[in-house]
């Protein structure tokens, strides 16, 4: 039997990982019947089907799974080994994939990223923005970025800028037609924007004052999914938005949004970008989260 090359360990690894051949191809930077190809080359070479493929999904045999998890962890040492060497020319190059929700993400374009360019110029940052939760590993990212209290447990979490407070915003030419609410039952005679989850459901505005909590099921005219579209729509007067504070922080400085039922804000959510704790950091993730590190500790 022919020992397999290490493209073909990697294609393989990108298939088991992504399900998927057509998203494996766009990882690798090839065509799907290429990769398709070359896995039912390998499984020839090997004796042993690897795969399970139907029309609609592909996914690893007993074999490919005990291939897969012995893989994992000498490609990411291969990857370490290289990058030590790399060391000596004095650069750390590579791709760092982040999923993250689109406060954040704009988080790491204006504060993070511009650190990276310039420390570490060989070092490409891919950033997906998405709102759902994800299985990062399974999914191909590097990292994740997500409130604190939503990361599993066996992750490693590194903290990402400050709290987030979740606000009731509206424009001023909304609050001189009906007057602000004063508590959160009062919503249910104002226009709100609704807030549409990943999931389909709507979100529940959520409240707290003085230990006691409330959730207002908060509907309106508009429904959206985006929260710079709620800003947006916010700021038209289509009605009272809950977004998270970072997103409305410029038109609330400019005057374009008013807070409201401030005495019910919750308390601060803490935002943390997390990585699996249980294999080997990769030389580009390590010097993006240095960066991360660093900016953390500018004060603002």
């Amino acid at each position: 039997m022919s020992r397999p090359t290490l493209n073909d360990l990697t294609a393989f690894m990108a298939v088991a990982t992504h399900r998927n051949f057509r998203r494996a191809a766009d990882a690798l930077g090839t065509a799907p019947s290429t990769l398709s190809h070359a896995m039912r080359a390998l499984e020839d070479r090997l004796g042993v089907r690897l795969l399970n493929r139907t029309t609609r999904s592909v996914s690893p045999t007993e074999a490919g799974f005990q291939l897969l998890a012995r893989l994992q962890p000498a490609l990411a040492s291969l990857d370490e080994a290289l990058a030590g060497v790399a060391s000596f020319r004095g650069q750390v190059a590579g791709t760092v994939r982040i999923n993250a929700p689109r406060v954040a993400a704009s988080l790491l374009v204006r504060d993070i990223v511009p650190l990276v360019a310039k420390r570490f110029p060989d070092v490409v940052v891919d950033i997906v923005v998405e709102g759902q939760l994800i299985d990062i590993v399974s999914a191909g990212f590097d990292v994740g970025v997500r409130l604190a209290g939503s990361i599993p447990r066996d992750m490693i979490a590194v903290p990402l800028g400050d709290p987030v407070s979740f606000l009731c915003v509206a424009a001023p030419e909304y609050l001189a037609r009906f007057a602000a609410p004063e508590t959160p039952d009062e919503l249910a005679n104002h226009r709100c924007i609704g807030h549409r989850m990943p999931s389909g459901k709507l979100y529940r505005w959520e409240f707290e004052r003085a230990g006691q909590e409330l959730v207002v099921e908060a509907t309106g005219a508009i429904i959206l999914d985006d929260e710079e579209l709620m800003v947006d729509a916010a700021v038209s007067g289509l009605g009272i938005a809950y977004v998270a504070g970072p997103a409305a922080e410029a038109a609330l400085k400019e005057g374009r949004l008013c807070q409201v039922l401030g005495a019910w804000t919750p308390a601060p959510e803490a935002v943390a970008l997390y990585y699996p704790g249980h294999r080997a950091v990769p030389p580009a993730v390590r010097a993006f989260l240095d960066c991360v590190k660093v900016v953390g500790r500018v004060p603002s």
